[in-house]
């Protein structure tokens, strides 16, 4: 049968109804209880849609910055969680913490498209990273606001200045541009009372177990001035990321 052959007289609609009427009739039928706008199919309430952009968009939702929809990822989080999984996506929800986000699904063998896109990072953005999970723990254990100033940064990085490095500036560039990657995926947040200061995320926590984090402490301690960076550039990957 040709799919595409109009339709024969004995097939025609009945009592005068045109084919762009019954096609509205469809697009009519089709829509959900929880339509929001003309052919739209959806399921979800407008808020829960709202919470499922945030995730998308990431790189994280927070309890604090985002007050009015967290407590509607908590009501509808079995569905929120199925839609993800339908684009091959985890939710990891903190409640303690109040964080959410979402990762690629470990799916094994089974090739999947991946949705987010892998975030490259040098030697020194995995050095900051796992320094500010470090401050977060500590800051935790105290009952304390994990805070950190540009300064510091710098101060910390420093010991992994190249040896024999005759361009301090452009080493310090480098640190800077570092500070200004973790900023944009909103592990710093910065502080509004201050121009250089910023609060770690406790998303972090999330991303680096407490295993990890001794393993990787060893390497990077292993390879601090006097021996220095060997490359700067190398490029690590790292985990997911929207962004």
């Amino acid at each position: 049968m040709n799919w595409s052959d109009p339709m024969s007289e004995e097939s025609a609609p009945e009592d005068g109804v045109s084919e762009e009427e019954m096609l509205m009739v469809e697009d009519t039928e089709q829509e959900s209880d929880q339509a929001l706008y003309h052919g739209d199919s959806g399921e979800l309430s407008l808020d829960a849609r709202r919470v499922l952009v945030q995730l998308l968009a990431g790189p994280s939702l927070d309890g604090q910055r985002h007050s009015k929809l967290w407590p509607i990822l908590i009501r509808d989080e079995a569905a929120i969680r199925s839609r993800l999984s339908n684009l091959f996506l985890q939710l990891v929800i903190d409640r303690d913490l109040q964080v959410a986000f979402t990762r690629q699904a470990e799916t094994g063998d089974l090739e999947v498209p991946r949705l987010l896109r892998r975030a490259n990072l040098t030697f020194l953005d995995s050095i900051l990273l796992l320094h500010l999970r470090q401050r977060l723990t500590q800051a935790e254990a105290h009952g304390d606001r994990a805070v950190i100033s540009t300064e510091e940064i710098v101060e910390f990085l420093g010991v992994y200045e190249q040896v024999g490095n005759t361009d301090r500036a452009l080493f310090e560039k480098r640190i800077y541009a570092s500070i200004e990657k973790i900023k944009k995926h909103s592990i710093l947040r910065k502080i509004r009372s201050s121009e250089d200061r910023f609060e770690i995320s406790p998303t972090l926590k999330l991303l680096f177990s407490a295993e990890e984090i001794q393993a990787l402490t060893r390497i990077y301690h292993d390879m601090r001035a006097p021996e220095g960076l060997s490359e700067q550039d190398d490029e690590m990957q790292s985990g997911e990321d929207h962004e």
